[in-house]
């Protein structure tokens, strides 16, 4: 990245300052001149991630869109630097609104007025003569996308609240009504495979974080790098029926006729009465998403942020039922109208636990200093080319076998990508038996890293196997990894063996 800058500027940056990335597996920095001036660098694992948001990108930018321009690409793509738009986005713009239980004033509303105004002409020009076949990790929006995170809510919400309510449901008439829905947000009333409804740029992560501001307030779009073709109303339900953001139905409505008035201007063809018939099935589409990620964050994962936010989403879906047509899948009607019932205002959370999977007392991570002198070393590693050896000197510490879950190598698609990839990260996921294998795994490693600090020790290893090392491993590391430094802040050192990737998150200070 460095020598990028130099060729670039003719010169070494002053100051190389790390940004806090969006969860992905790219690194984000600030590289800042003597005078002030400063771009954006990029390191990404992923080439295909990295080349499709190049491309994007570039393509967008002569189209006359607001994203951020790419100022130098390596040769083999693994880094960029792109034009640095600041660190005002609209999300933090939104914040005081957003804490004071959707209190948005004119200021903030103009914001979002702008923002909202701006993403039709991404859609439709940003589709004009675009390669789509560049998009990562796929070109167009399909039923199996719809499937996955349909299945997704049923795995990660539905189940675990149906065991604890012994709620009931008829599973192959709820699949039915899944894949009717994935027909009729894809294809249309028609399914007509050449429908236009899919025609159109879908920005996919479309959310006030990916939204940044200059100092005059105009918008500019970052981090559409999973964009690809689809429907026009995706993009418009995420960002306004964002349980967190609170905005209120008032201003729901008012954003969606600026998304129209716009839209009619640069797609002659629209039709605003059809897309205002289909707009509740991408409401439904959504918050039943919403629900999975919060499923598994909550449930799964234990993150008290998600369990609390499970009730406002519950309450968007009761205010979506009320509509009449809006859910016409009666089995899915059915599933939805009788969930647990929301609890009532300031009450205790607890009724969303997971009994099965209570949440720990260390939820909020260990007391600050914990960390400091305990160094876990996590491996992933391929059975092929036998265990990692310890260089410690202390033993090795724990070995676990992925092997007895799913393998996606066995599928086409995931053959040339790893368990970073989110293609893979999806298959697993959506498949669940990694999640089960990782949860014994956070139970034990949980307990041994606490015991570890109490004692004062400094060195732990664990480590995890698969036939490749190139998917399970990989996947599972790279969760424990983070998992612990997340929890307790203690300095990790992760290792993907046969990927050639070495990282290290350091301790909270």
């Amino acid at each position: 990245m460095l020598s990028l800058y130099l060729s670039l500027t003719g010169a070494q940056p002053k100051t190389v300052e790390s940004i806090t990335g969006s969860g992905s597996n790219r690194q984000y920095f600030r590289l800042t001149s003597a005078e002030g001036q400063s771009v954006i660098g990029v390191v990404g694992t992923s080439l295909e991630e990295n080349h499709a948001f190049i491309t994007l990108a570039s393509h967008f930018a002569t189209k006359g869109l607001p994203v951020p321009r790419i100022l130098a690409v390596s040769s083999d793509e693994r880094c960029y630097l792109q034009e640095d738009l600041g660190s005002r986005s609209l999300f933090d713009a939104l914040r005081a609104a957003r804490e004071a239980g959707g209190a948005y004033g004119e200021a903030e509303r103009d914001l979002l007025r702008r923002a909202i105004a701006v993403l039709p002409r991404l859609q439709v020009l940003g589709a004009q003569d675009l390669d789509f076949s560049v998009c990562y990790p796929q070109e167009s929006m399909d039923k199996t996308n719809v499937l996955f995170d349909l299945n997704y809510f049923k795995y990660c919400f539905l189940k675990p609240v149906a065991c604890r309510d012994a709620l009931d449901f008829h599973e192959l008439r709820l699949e039915q009504d899944f894949r009717r829905l994935a027909k009729d947000l894809i294809a249309g009333p028609d399914s007509d495979p050449d429908s236009s409804f899919a025609q159109f740029f879908l920005y996919r992560d479309f959310q006030a974080r990916n939204v940044m501001l200059d100092a005059a307030g105009n918008p500019h779009f970052i981090d559409f790098q999973g964009g690809r073709r689809g429907p026009l109303e995706y993009d418009l339900i995420s960002f306004l029926w964002q349980a967190s953001a609170r905005y209120p139905a008032s201003l729901r409505e008012e954003l969606i006729g600026v998304y129209v008035e716009e839209m009619k201007t640069i797609n002659p063809t629209f039709d605003e009465a059809l897309f205002r018939q289909r707009l509740p099935l991408f409401v439904l589409f959504r918050l039943l998403q919403v629900l999975g990620a919060y499923g598994f964050r909550g449930y799964f994962e234990r993150k008290q942020h998600f369990l609390d936010s499970i009730p406002p989403a519950l309450q968007n879906l009761r205010a979506l039922l009320q509509q009449e047509g809006s859910c016409p899948y009666p089995e899915l009607r059915k599933v939805l109208k009788t969930l647990s019932p929301l609890p009532s205002k300031g009450e205790s959370l607890t009724s969303f636990e997971n009994t099965a999977q209570p949440i720990p007392t260390l939820m909020g991570g260990m007391p600050k200093g914990w960390g400091g002198s305990l160094t876990v070393r996590i491996f992933s590693f391929s059975y092929k080319r036998g265990i990692p050896e310890d260089n410690s000197g202390n033993g090795g510490g724990y070995v676990f076998d992925c092997r007895s879950t799913h393998n996606p190598g066995r599928y086409e698609p995931y053959k040339q990508l790893t368990g970073l990839d989110a293609p893979v990260i999806k298959f697993l996921e959506d498949d669940g038996e990694i999640l089960t294998f990782l949860d014994s795994v956070y139970r034990l490693a949980d307990a041994h890293v606490e015991r570890y600090l109490q004692r004062g020790f400094t060195d732990l290893m664990f480590s995890f196997g698969c036939t490749g090392g190139q998917h399970r491993s990989v996947y599972c590391a790279q969760h424990l990894a983070e998992h612990l430094h997340r929890k307790y802040g203690i300095r990790i050192d992760l290792t993907h063996r046969e990927q050639g990737i070495h990282t290290v998150l350091p301790a909270s200070q």
